[in-house]
This record gives structure tokens, C-alpha cells and sequence, in this order.
């Protein structure tokens, strides 16, 4: 291989290691490398500048190592390096020597200290400094009191810019937590509310189909029952047809009600279906049920007077679940009531039915199913309560009370 060839192979080979050097070098390395610096620069301006003390020496410069070599610990003990460092400056200014040399090398280890702080080292600190100065001037016999004092300024200084770049940095890092934790807490407050968002769909489609599929279920059990017990010729026909319409009507508002929920789950602009379902809706629920095969007796005023939004949701959201379950475990022809009242703070509403209704049916555990407890995350969703249960009363039959306060609600 040609010498160029050689040259150029070693030169790439240097080359490629280079960038690697200071990626492995540590803090203490680098400190080390900074002390030799300051120790090489501290000896040039005592050998170079002109002084009218001591001349420099072969001590001075073993006194100039010593007040530089502790800084390659300035990190791990900021305070122990400046204190041994500070020690053989006080003894270089003490003999007299070139004052400035050592400044250089003061500074760092003093600005170390103050910027680690805490700010009562860096006020005791300045205290020593200038206690050390009036040492110093006292030793010299007040010869060079102002050089000293001038270099104790600039010390004092270095000290102070310490002191400031330290609050920067706590002022900085205390920004800096609280950007983290608004960023925490915006991400847990936008997943709590897709939470709630996909519960409110899980429970309007839960009483939506629950209700819907319930009715429909009932509807065609009547139909089936017309078809297949009366005798051909004496069929009822046209209540056959009512109960298919019926069926069919509610498969309609269903689907209606349907697409929109899922319109505003897939973030669509939501057709415009006027006001959520109130309690003027309910009549519909109570004519749905008798649809159904139920007795349904309602006791409410015709004009409930101005209720809050959700309050009228919530309340109608109840009654149909309810309704939806007396229906389902009690049966056709089972009696229900549902009654709604007004108070001076709150709305109160009750279903009751009867029993569950003939043929045998699986018992029912107060306070269980989803449909419970959907009611009653309903209800506690505008501040209210609801307890489902046996009736009170003591005889057959089940019963959802529920009070919703008006006060503290959205209208």
C-alpha cells in the first residue's frame, strides 16, 4: 500500500474514534480536565504578570496545584473542594504572591458552591471570604488591604451570579413540574371524560334497546299467542295488525334514536332532534308499555312546571328502565304504577308493580343488574338518589323510588 494510502487509513481511523471521546467522559473527567486548565492558566498569570510582592516560586506553584486539583471533586463535594481549595489560596495570599493568580480558580469553586446551595451555605461562604480577606490584610499588615478587597468583590460577585443561576434553575425546574403535571392532569381529566361519555352511551343504549327489545319481545309473544291459539276463522285480525304496527313503531323510534347516539359516538355532528327526552315524553312510555300487555296507572300533573334538563332526562331515562323491567318480570297483564311529584327543592317518582306476574320466573335480588344500576348512577348524576327493592308495603310485587333535586341543576 502506498504511504498516502497508509496515511489516509490511519487519519479516517482517528477520525471515526474522536467523536467518541467526550461522549465517554463523565463529570468527573470533565471537572479534571477543567482543574488542569485552571492550574496551567493560574501558573502562566503568576509567571507573567508583574507583582511588587514575593516572587513566584517553585511553592507558589505547588500552592497554585493545590488550590486548583480540588475542583476535579466540585460536583461531588462542592463545599470540601472550595474549603481545601480556599485553604491554600488564604496561605498563597498570605505569603504575599502574585494576588490575581488564584482568582481564576476561587471563582469556579465558590460559583460551584452558591449554584448547588443551598442559600445559607452561600451567605456563611461570603461571610468566610470575607473573614479570610481581613485575615489576609491583617497578616500583610494592611499593605495591600485594597487589592484584596477588591478581589474579595469580585468574589463576592461570582457568589451572587451562583446564587442567581441557582433560583433560575429552581424557578426552571418548578416551571417545569407544573407543565408536567397540568400535561398529567389535562390527560387524566381527557380520559375521565371519554370515561363518562362512553358510560352515558352504554347506559342510552342499554335503555334504549333494553326497552325497545323488551316491548317488541312482548308484542310478538302476543301475536304469536293470537295466531296460534284462536281458531282460523275467529282470529283478530285486526288486533293482530295493531300489535305488528305497534312492533313496528317501536322498531322506528328505535332506530331513530339509534343512529343518533351513534352519530355522536363516531363524532359526527349530531342531526338536529330537538331537546333531550323529558318527563312530557313518559305518557309515551306508559302507551308503549300498555302496548306491551301491562296496566299501567300514571299519576302525574299535566304541567310539572319548568324542570332542569337533565333532571327531566334522568326522570325519564328511570321510568323507562323501570318500566322496561316490570314489563320483563312481571309479565302481560301485570298492574303497574307510576306516579311523579313535584316538591319545593325535588322531584320525586315511583314504579311499582304488582308480582311477577304467572309462569315461573327467576327470582329478583334487590339492587342487581345493569339496568339498577344504570338508574342509579342516573340518579346520582344530578346530585339524587334511588333505591330499588321489594315494596315497602310488605306484598308482592317490586319498586324503583327515586328523588332528584332541582336546586344545583343545569336547566
Amino acid at each position: 500500500m502506498p504511504d498516502d494510502g497508509r496515511v489516509s487509513v490511519v487519519v479516517s481511523a482517528v477520525r471515526r474514534r474522536l467523536p467518541e471521546v467526550p461522549a465517554r467522559l463523565g463529570a468527573f473527567e470533565v471537572d479534571a480536565l477543567l482543574a488542569l486548565a485552571l492550574a496551567l492558566g493560574c501558573g502562566a498569570i503568576a509567571l507573567l504578570l508583574p507583582h511588587d510582592g514575593r516572587t513566584v516560586d517553585g511553592f507558589a506553584l505547588a500552592l497554585l496545584v493545590g488550590v486548583t486539583v480540588p475542583l476535579a471533586w466540585r460536583r461531588r463535594a462542592p463545599l470540601a473542594a472550595l474549603l481545601v481549595s480556599l485553604a491554600f489560596t488564604a496561605a498563597f495570599h498570605r505569603l504575599d504572591y502574585q494576588h490575581v493568580a488564584p482568582f481564576a480558580a476561587t471563582a469556579v469553586g465558590a460559583y460551584t458552591v452558591a449554584a448547588a446551595g443551598p442559600r445559607r451555605r452561600t451567605l456563611l461562604l461570603a461571610g468566610g471570604v470575607l473573614l479570610v480577606v481581613l485575615v489576609v490584610w491583617y497578616g500583610n499588615g494592611g499593605g495591600s488591604a485594597l487589592k484584596l478587597l477588591r478581589i474579595s468583590g469580585w468574589l463576592l460577585c461570582v457568589l451572587a451570579v451562583g446564587e442567581t443561576v441557582r433560583l433560575h434553575r429552581r424557578l426552571l425546574a418548578a416551571a417545569r413540574e407544573r407543565a408536567e403535571r397540568a400535561e398529567r392532569t389535562r390527560e387524566e381529566e381527557a380520559a375521565r371524560r371519554v370515561a363518562e361519555e362512553r358510560l352515558r352511551i352504554a347506559r342510552d343504549l342499554h335503555d334504549l334497546l333494553a326497552h325497545s327489545i323488551t316491548v317488541i319481545g312482548v308484542r310478538a309473544s302476543v301475536a304469536a299467542h293470537l295466531l296460534s291459539v284462536a281458531p282460523r276463522a275467529r282470529v283478530d285480525l285486526p288486533t293482530v295488525a295493531d300489535t305488528l304496527d305497534g312492533i313496528a313503531d317501536v322498531c322506528r323510534d328505535a332506530r331513530a334514536e339509534l343512529r343518533y347516539t351513534l352519530r355522536g359516538l363516531r363524532g359526527d355532528e349530531p342531526e338536529p332532534a330537538g331537546p333531550p327526552p323529558g318527563v312530557a315524553g313518559i305518557p309515551d312510555l306508559v302507551r308503549a308499555a300498555e302496548g306491551a300487555g301491562a296496566s299501567v296507572e300514571l299519576t302525574m300533573k299535566p304541567d310539572l312546571g319548568p324542570l332542569p334538563g337533565l333532571v327531566g332526562a334522568a326522570a325519564y331515562r328511570i321510568v323507562q328502565e323501570a318500566l322496561t323491567n316490570a314489563v320483563h318480570h312481571a309479565g302481560p297483564g301485570a298492574r303497574i304504577a307510576v306516579a311523579l311529584r313535584r316538591t319545593d327543592d325535588a322531584l320525586r317518582l315511583t314504579v311499582a308493580d304488582d308480582g311477577p306476574g304467572p309462569g315461573p320466573r327467576p327470582p329478583r335480588a334487590p339492587g342487581t343488574g345493569l339496568g339498577l344500576t344504570g338508574m342509579r348512577e342516573r340518579a346520582r348524576g344530578v346530585g339524587g338518589s334511588l333505591t330499588a327493592g321489594p315494596r315497602p308495603s310488605g306484598g308482592p310485587g317490586f319498586e324503583v323510588a327515586a328523588e332528584l333535586p332541582l336546586e344545583g341543576s343545569p336547566l
